[in-house]
């Protein structure tokens, strides 16, 4: 399927996005547009501007395509439809924790939310995360909705490494740095193992994993991200090599 070209959809709809997420409603079963815009909208989708188009240069459709390619290669990843829309430059947690970009991974399909602001760098770097994400999901029988607070945890952790791994660590996220190991280990004790088996249907699903409301601001997912690089330091494995390792073995449940 490869990257569609949704900046042709941008030309003709840009102010109507409603007819846009009308394309994507036979990849989301009972879903309506509004209710697709509604949940992109939580995860970064543009709102329209009312003069200006606020969209990404046409070279990112390309830096994308080409990244698509060599990860699936690579990872021996799925040929999944890639779809790209702008950012909500109003979003502060988007503009603050993930400078202005973000993504969202399914089994069969992946969207990212991309600021005209972001450099080659950094769309290589969302794209690095989201697409280990479906790799990841694809490599399990479980379906999303049964991926417990620890298993997204995990999952999290191990894409923002695989950004390390591939172009450095200047180009994670600013959160991987917000504690020390020594917090982390407190905060997985006193916050996260607790309530690991939590669902995302649980309101605490999502305050611990963004850290909302009393818990530590991305919480979760700096957590994933000590747990997954300890992991691997500790048995000198490759981001790709844990593409097929459970949840319980990285946490070091066994």
């Amino acid at each position: 399927m490869s990257v569609i070209r949704t900046d042709e959809w941008l030309e003709d709809a840009y102010h109507d996005p409603l007819t846009i997420c009308e394309k994507l409603v036979k990849h989301f079963e009972g879903a309506s547009a509004d209710e697709i815009y509604h949940h992109f909208k939580q995860h970064g989708m543009y709102h329209p501007l009312k003069k200006d188009k606020m969209v990404p240069d046409k070279a990112v459709w390309e830096i994308v395509q080409h990244d698509q390619e060599y990860l699936q290669e690579k990872w021996s990843g799925p040929d999944i439809p890639v779809y790209i829309f702008p950012s909500d430059i109003t979003n502060k947690e988007i503009q603050t924790h993930f400078n202005g970009k973000s993504g969202l991974a399914f089994r069969d399909k992946l969207f990212l939310f991309i600021s005209a602001k972001n450099t080659e760098e950094e769309i290589k770097a969302i794209f690095t995360h989201e697409y280990n994400h479906v790799c990841r999901l694809n490599n399990f029988e479980k379906c999303e909705e049964e991926y417990t607070l620890l298993d997204t945890i995990v999952l999290e952790g191990l894409a923002e490494n695989a950004v390390r791994e591939r172009l450095g660590e200047a180009c994670t996220a600013n959160w991987v740095s917000f504690y020390s190991d020594e917090e982390l280990e407190k905060t997985l004790a006193t916050y996260i193992l607790p309530k690991k088996q939590i669902l995302p249907q649980s309101r605490e699903y999502q305050n611990i994993l963004y850290g909302f409301r009393r818990y530590p601001k991305m919480l979760g997912y700096c957590t994933g991200y000590y747990l997954v690089k300890r992991y691997m330091e500790k048995n000198s494995l490759s981001s790709e090599d844990l593409l097929f390792v459970e949840t319980s073995e990285i946490v070091g449940e066994n």
